[in-house]
């Protein structure tokens, strides 16, 4: 990366080596306006003035995701939540899930330990910025930093969770307590993930993941690859914006995987889905989880369920972090349409694909919209 100085801000020259140092760093520089690198086309900002107004003016710019229950689900009412499951993944490829069983305490921790680590020293935070997509370990910016020819305001740190044992080692070790935390974090998430799919799969017409007899060599095989599939908790920084109808914390896209179980910062609003022709905004729950189908998932239910673009909006006075635990099969696991799923009135609607396979075309790419999945597609 070069050092050549790209532009003025406050009067002082930034550079653009400055941009790979995360939007914090640049924040902490006592920025008054939105670098040049960091301000979208008109047609890609967020109308914020209309959406707050609206907002305000009693319109529906926020949407009241679909609950579900997670306690029902394991009780009498199963079927019937596995109705409201089922509708909500094909209507919205989103839903909030509450009464899911992780203590407050380990939620808590995790919030609390994911601020203290954003809060630390540039110095401390650098230790772990790469430019590697394919670190376990990695604390990065915008979207895309290698391909992004615009930067988006947020910072990230990424935890590859599978296994534990493998990776915890070269988790950072400052805050003391970051490893702990984190590590009984990803097992309560990564259970509950589980749990979901099992759901899932028994709306698909899959009745059990855990099959009780070595017959079913299918259920056995994805029970097995479920649970041996990636995991990646990724902690987002969205700091405060000087100019924030400018830009965008993160831009539209959906996710790879099959599952995202999202962890939102309860007071600051900034989540927004694309429904119904428009972007609107997520209104958080309190002790809840945002889960959202990712393109595996639409892939694996041969176009039943949708991933849905999503986008993150800034704000001038808050900063928001948000946790994010991603799941999808492991790296070399294929993904392909369910066999029971297909039929002639439902044909194959996508080709095979790998984890392998997004993160080779992200790599050269990059990634915007739904534009890795929109390779898979047949029909």
């Amino acid at each position: 990366m070069g050092l050549a100085a790209v532009e003025s801000n406050n009067g002082h020259e930034v550079e653009e080596s400055t941009y790979q140092r995360g939007v914090k760093h640049l924040c902490e520089g006592g920025i008054e306006r939105v670098p040049r690198k960091y301000v979208f086309p008109v047609s890609e900002r967020p109308h914020l003035g209309t959406e707050r107004s609206d907002v305000c003016c009693g319109g529906n710019r926020n949407l009241k995701l679909p609950v579900i229950d997670f306690a029902q689900l394991q009780g009498s009412n199963r079927s019937q939540v596995l109705e409201h499951l089922a509708d909500a993944c094909e209507e919205y490829g989103f839903f909030q899930l509450v009464n899911h069983g992780i203590p407050s305490q380990v939620i808590e921790g995790m919030r609390s330990v994911g601020r203290r680590f954003f809060e630390l020293p540039y110095e401390e935070r650098c230790k772990y910025m790469n430019l590697d997509m394919r670190s376990p370990v990695r604390c990065g910016t915008s979207f895309n930093q290698n391909k992004d020819q615009i930067l988006c305001w947020r910072d990230f740190l990424k935890l590859s969770c599978h296994s534990l044992p493998q990776h915890l080692p070269s988790w950072p070790s400052n805050p003391s307590d970051l490893r702990e935390v984190a590590a009984n974090y990803s097992l309560k998430t990564k259970f509950l993930y589980l749990k979901l799919m099992e759901a899932i799969l028994e709306s698909l017409g899959v009745k059990e993941i855990a099959p009780k007899s070595m017959e079913d060599q299918e259920n056995d095989w994805m029970a097995k690859d479920l649970e041996n599939g990636s995991q990646i908790v990724m902690v987002n920084c969205y700091p405060a914006c000087p100019e924030p109808d400018l830009t965008l914390g993160m831009p539209p896209h959906s996710d790879y995987g099959m599952l995202t179980l999202l962890l939102q910062d309860e007071s600051v609003q900034g989540l927004q889905i694309h429904h119904g022709g428009r972007w609107v905004t997520v209104e958080p729950i309190p002790n809840s989880f945002v889960v959202n189908a990712g393109d595996h998932l639409e892939i694996f239910s041969n176009g039943r369920f949708k991933s849905v673009l999503h986008r993150v909006l800034v704000n001038s006075s808050s900063t928001r972090i948000s946790f994010a635990s991603l799941h999808s099969l492991s790296l070399d696991s294929t993904v392909r349409p369910l066999p029971k799923l297909i039929d002639e009135a439902n044909p194959r609607r996508y080709k095979d694909t790998d984890f392998a396979s997004f993160l080779n075309y992200i790599s050269s790419v990059g990634h915007k919209g739904k534009n890795f999945l929109d390779t898979r597609k047949l029909t």
